[in-house]
């Protein structure tokens, strides 16, 4: 009895243990999450002031324009850049995100970011031509962009593809979704109309909006990379918030047990000690 009594006050203390990490996960989780969000709001005005840049050095688009943007987005092959999680604890996070491109993936180039998402994909037999670990704090992101940013001009450079699309996931009331946008070439018709005054410039304007171009590129791999960090937040808060439950339903039955094993090692004292009264009674 007494060893039982000892195993079950083990597996409690070992159960509490668990409890105390789950929860600090939890709150590293709801602190990077909360981070993210604020910054996603920075990166959203800097990428709207740089389309506005785009759509006033350009003037007014001419019809002609689009639709050769549309049908340039349209025709030829795709890569896909992809922001899965880098740990794990997030539930299927990963696995969510590479089955909303599983119909995709024989016929484009792979650009993955994350380190457990790509242990995901080995495990499914996916070969990127590119792969980086996503950071593990919001502010090494734009470093994380750079790389990203290069990667993708060098796969253009080398004709791999004519259109590259951004997939990643968000979180919305409460749930998680998978959201695919097309990030070269640059949607004109996107852009918000110019102003009615154009602009001075001292560079000519191809030099200007390649530059302005590649600023706008980098803002929007940024805002990919916060929400797709924000999300995988989200996502471990919800399975640690899962794991606190199933927690505190394994430690409310082991101390139910516990309460059980001391009242039976009570009764079997009291038994004892009562038979041991009357032996010493009828001895006398």
């Amino acid at each position: 009895m007494t060893e039982r009594l000892a195993d079950v006050s083990a597996r409690i203390d070992g159960i509490r243990q668990l409890g105390a990490v789950v929860n600090a996960m939890k709150g590293i989780a709801a602190a990077r999450a909360s981070t993210a969000r604020a910054e996603i709001k920075a990166v959203d005005s800097y990428a709207a002031t740089i389309a506005a840049a785009i759509s006033d050095a350009l003037g007014p688009a001419s019809p002609a324009s689009s639709a050769n943007t549309s049908e340039s987005q349209a025709d030829g092959s795709i890569g896909l850049l992809v922001f899965c999680a880098e740990q794990g604890f997030a539930g299927t996070f990963s696995e969510r995100v590479l089955d909303s491109i599983e119909d995709d993936l024989s016929t484009t180039s792979l650009f993955l970011i994350g380190t457990r998402g790509q242990s995901i994909a080995a495990a499914r037999g996916l070969d990127p031509v590119w792969s980086a670990p996503m950071s593990s704090h919001t502010p090494g992101i734009p470093k994380l962009a750079d790389q990203i940013t290069k990667a993708i001009y060098r796969a253009l450079g080398e004709g791999r593809f004519e259109r590259i699309d951004m997939i990643h996931a968000g979180w919305a009331s409460g749930r998680p979704q998978v959201l695919r946008q097309v990030l070269l070439p640059i949607d004109l018709s996107a852009l918000p109309p110019p102003g009615t005054t154009r602009p001075l410039t001292q560079l000519p304007t191809d030099a200007l909006i390649n530059s302005l171009s590649g600023d706008y590129l980098h803002a929007r791999v940024c805002k990919a990379a916060l929400h797709a960090f924000a999300a995988e937040n989200e996502a471990r808060m919800e399975a640690m918030s899962a794991a606190g439950s199933q927690i505190t339903r394994e430690l409310g039955e082991f101390e139910a047990t516990l309460r059980q094993v001391r009242q039976e090692a009570i009764t079997a004292e009291i038994i004892e000690l009562g038979t041991g009264t009357a032996s010493a009674r009828d001895a006398r």
